[in-house]
């Protein structure tokens, strides 16, 4: 088995690969919550989403978020009514989203519920929450802490920040089915997700490190050159302290990683890392780099 660490656009671009040439049962994703928010009281789980809409076969990818074909009625009249719904949500996603509330105002985990919702969609693969503890991204800006997501849709990510927190009530805590995840796959693979917002949390939760630290870990760079692939992550990377760059990302990761998979056609040299077409703008390349990110995790042991 292989674990995957995912935030909502980068991996599962590479999760649209793997899911072609793995047995889906062999495949866990450990996917972040720090994006999650709450809405016109119904509750947004983003990156889990997309990874369960992924394997389920119905994910819009043209914008790697929501349902291919869903309508959006609800979202329309909340609009005319003035209030403020600024994230477009479809009507067949809302409804994953009021389940996803209700269960959760039930008092059921977090975890629990991506399980149920996973089966509802026939989803195989092992989609885990990376905690049940509830976590938020905020950056600062000059008005303040503001939510994530009303930085990067809100205002389309076009104002100035100076540091990203985390924010939760609790230290958030990995759980049980994401270490047994990580302690049943002899190779974890952090995706070419956001650094910082999508997979330092992650990193965060207590006993991820620990865990992965006796596996054999492969991180693939989301930058070529001083620009993200897709996304804010330049931006939040220089805001956190570190190079926008292959280079600044390996730092933000620090000794976990055993190996660092870069684009061909990064100008940044990263000692000892491998080079690879890590550019998936199609399935075609999402498959190419999948079989050859595979190909490393083959090498490291039966697992994978």
């Amino acid at each position: 088995m292989i674990t995957f660490l995912s935030g909502g656009t980068g991996t599962p671009k590479l999760l649209r690969g793997v899911q072609k040439i793995m047995d889906r049962h062999e495949i866990s994703v450990v996917v972040n919550t720090a994006e999650d928010i709450w809405i016109s009281g119904n509750h947004i789980s983003p990156d889990v989403d997309t990874v369960m809409y992924l394997f389920a076969g119905v994910l819009n990818t043209d914008t790697w978020w929501g349902l291919r074909d869903d309508t959006f009625t609800t979202h329309g009249e909340i609009q005319k009514m003035g209030l403020g719904e600024y994230i477009a949500i479809g009507d067949r996603d809302r409804a994953v989203h009021i389940a996803r509330g209700n269960l959760l105002r039930d008092g059921q985990r977090l975890t629990n519920i991506t399980r149920t919702l996973c089966d509802r969609f026939g989803v195989r693969e092992n989609v885990l929450p990376m905690t049940d503890t509830e976590v938020t991204t905020r950056v600062k800006t000059e008005l303040g802490l503001i939510h994530y997501q009303e930085y990067w849709v809100r205002s389309r990510g076009q104002i100035p920040i100076e540091d990203v927190v985390r924010c939760s009530k609790v230290p958030p805590e990995s759980t049980e089915e994401v270490l047994r995840a990580i302690e049943a796959s002899e190779v974890v693979v952090i995706g070419p997700s956001n650094p910082i917002t999508s997979i330092t949390p992650i990193l965060e939760c207590k006993g991820i490190r620990e865990a992965m630290a006796d596996r054999f870990v492969i991180a693939v760079s989301p930058f070529i050159g001083d620009a993200p692939v897709s996304g804010p992550a330049a931006a939040l990377m220089r805001a956190s302290g570190y190079e926008a760059t292959s280079a600044g990302t390996v730092q933000c990761y620090g000794d976990l990683v055993d190996l660092f998979v870069q684009d061909v056609r990064d100008p940044v040299e990263v000692p000892g890392a491998v080079r690879f077409d890590t550019l998936m703008t199609g399935e075609e390349k999402s498959l190419e780099l999948a079989k050859n990110i595979l190909m490393l995790a083959e090498q490291q042991g039966p697992a994978a």
